[in-house]
């Protein structure tokens, strides 16, 4: 069996009925984000390590390469990468399949970019792009594993918590992700930490 680290997160499940009355933030200079229609495998790879790093986003690092790349693929899945200067600065995954639900399945900035101003415009951007196609509904979910201003950023933007569910992940000690103590379940006593 393979070595894991035990994860114990907490997670908010989010909507939006609606597009947001209030207008937009203003957009970033020098800032654009581009549509892959169909991202390299490699370049989606970097964008979801680079990102997730320091929030324990594994999911995508243990998806066998063939799976991930025909998912990428899917009609109704969009990459949608914010480039600062030329230079990838976060991105945002959206699946609509479920239409006319779409959920927001990843949103995140580069390290070097958190805190410049650029994650409440790219995260209105994308509320925009799906409130233009007409959905019904806008659906996300965050943890107590990712950054501590996620959660207060998604319901500034208008999406509401309808459910909280408590989970405990079993993470490949492999990927050598670094876990925050307080994320680390907590194990019955006799029994080490792997």
């Amino acid at each position: 069996m393979e070595p894991v680290v035990r994860v114990a997160v907490r997670v908010a499940f989010l909507r939006m009925d609606r597009p947001p009355a209030a207008p937009a933030p203003p957009w970033p200079r020098s800032a654009q984000v581009v549509t892959l229609a169909a991202p390299s495998l490699t370049y989606y790879r970097f964008l979801y390590d680079t990102v997730g790093a320091d929030y324990v986003w594994w999911l995508r690092r243990v998806t066998p390469d063939a799976e991930l790349t025909q998912y990428l693929r899917t009609p109704g899945i969009s990459l949608n990468v914010l480039y600062v200067g030329g230079e990838p600065a976060g991105f945002y995954e959206i699946d609509a399949r479920p239409w006319p639900v779409v959920n927001l399945c990843y949103f995140g900035l580069m390290p070097q970019f958190i805190g410049q101003g650029f994650g409440g415009p790219l995260l209105r951007h994308a509320v925009d792009l799906v409130w233009r196609h007409n959905a019904r509904t806008m659906t996300l979910n965050t943890c107590t594993a990712d950054h501590p201003r996620a959660l207060p950023g998604y319901l500034r933007a208008g999406f509401v918590i309808y459910r909280e569910i408590d989970e405990v992940w079993n993470v490949p000690l492999r990927l050598g992700l670094t876990i925050p103590e307080r994320l680390l379940a907590q194990r019955p006593a006799g029994r080490p930490r792997p």
